[in-house]
């Protein structure tokens, strides 16, 4: 959520960075609130008037009462006093609750080292890592791959539960297990995260603090007759693990990662990514979550972004970074990394983790505040967030790029200890 106090004190500013998100109902939502703000003011000055207005009657009236002379004209005249007090305080409610609505709806600010674009298309690509494969022969699209292994299953997952699910078998299966045991251990062993194992359900609040909800309902499976989703990503349970509290200053940064399915309707996405483990209403992930001192976020985000580079690296997988404009940052991020690896199917590049920073957008939402020192003013953390990575797409893409021409796939070595030395999943 949006300061009030920042939009009201430089309206023209925040309209212009919010503007560049290409979003016209944005700019409209924004200029409401303004409107309403300034009708809240204009209501509490009348309020206050008011009130003082009725206390100059009552202090007149126990003047008068004491000199024994008629008051109940000015009785009277406190009696519409009150009326209109208790009308302008209505209206004051009514707009209160409309103006929280509109904050809720609108994006994070695009911080000032975002490239401004207005589409995936002018993302600005940061680095390149690695050479992608070379091969003698055409290669096979991973979902081909995992059927003729036997590692991938789609027909009977689809019987089981419908379109966009997996039933990984065998190999496949400790394939996935084994992915999300050597991240887990790369993150806490050497990157420094605490290892969190979450619910996997949670409720509208924590939803709404991390910016799901309520503008992406469409986007979550809720589960009927509960206040209680799915959660879409582990970053839901872990930013919320600090709602409404105020964390000691000399603790930060505080790091946290976890593995946990992730549930998702992929509303509006119909027609795209449709084939195998790439776009699906279930999938595994790794999630990194960082909370941090203000000053401090962006080299946070620095480093969150190398962490899933080095699951990556370690997995021997070309990949390239880059920068999101301001027209393709997600709701809740004010400066977002996107690790996209190479997927020879596509002969392209496919988002593999997404890093975020999303300042102290999320915190205000959530109410997660600190103190510097025992007796200072508490002030909003800054929370990031980033997959580390999305294990399906990465089961996906060492099935496509280690691929053999006899049909085989050779193991990564940093997996192979995770597989009881397995070196090539053969037919």
């Amino acid at each position: 959520m949006l300061d009030l106090k920042l939009i009201q004190e430089n309206f023209e500013e925040i309209k212009r960075r919010l503007a560049s998100r290409g979003q016209s109902q944005v700019v409209a939502d924004l200029e409401e609130v303004h409107r309403l703000a300034n009708r809240m003011k204009s209501l509490g000055q009348q309020i206050q008037a008011l009130r003082e207005r009725r206390n100059r009657i009552s202090e007149e009236v126990k003047k008068l009462k004491l000199q024994g002379q008629d008051v109940s004209s000015l009785i009277e005249e406190s009696r519409k006093v009150g009326e209109e007090i208790a009308a302008l305080e209505k209206e004051s409610r009514e707009l209160e609750e409309k103006l929280n609505t509109l904050l809720l709806r609108l994006p994070n600010l695009p911080h000032s080292s975002v490239p401004v674009g207005s589409s995936a298309e002018e993302n600005v690509v940061v680095r390149v890592v690695g050479e992608p494969p070379v091969f003698d022969f055409a290669p096979l699209p991973h979902w081909d791959i995992g059927k003729n292994l036997g590692l991938l299953d789609f027909e009977r997952a689809a019987k089981i539960a419908g379109s966009r699910f997996a039933l990984y078998i065998g190999l496949g299966a400790r394939l996935e297990r084994a992915l999300i045991n050597f991240m887990l251990d790369l993150h806490t062993r050497e990157n420094g995260f605490k290892e969190v194992l979450p619910p996997f359900i949670a409720n509208a609040a924590s939803l709404t603090g991390t910016g799901n909800l309520p503008k992406f309902a469409e986007d979550l499976f809720k589960l009927e007759g509960y206040d209680w989703y799915l959660i879409p990503t582990a970053e839901v349970p872990l930013t919320n693990i600090y709602r409404s509290e105020i964390i000691e200053g000399s603790t930060l940064p505080q790091r946290f990662v976890a593995y946990t399915p992730c549930f998702r309707s992929e509303a509006g996405s119909y027609g795209k990514d449709i084939r195998g483990l790439i776009r699906q209403h279930q999938f595994n992930k790794v999630e990194m979550m960082i909370f941090s001192l203000p000053e401090k976020s962006l080299e946070e985000l620095e480093y969150m972004t190398s962490c899933a580079e080095k699951v990556l690296q370690r997995l021997g997988l070309a990949y390239r970074v880059v920068a999101l404009c301001t027209g393709d940052l997600g709701f809740a991020s004010g400066k977002t990394y996107d690790l996209e690896v190479w997927m020879p199917s596509r002969n392209g590049y496919l988002e593999i983790s997404s890093c975020s920073d999303c300042f102290d957008f999320q915190a205000r939402r959530a109410q997660i505040r600190f103190r510097r020192e025992a007796k200072s003013r508490p002030e909003f953390v800054h929370t990031l967030n980033g997959s580390g990575l999305a294990v399906g797409r990465t089961v996906s893409a060492i099935l496509e790029n280690y691929q053999q021409k006899d049909g085989s796939v050779v193991i990564p070595d940093a997996l192979r200890p995770y597989l009881d030395g397995l070196e090539v999943i053969r037919r």
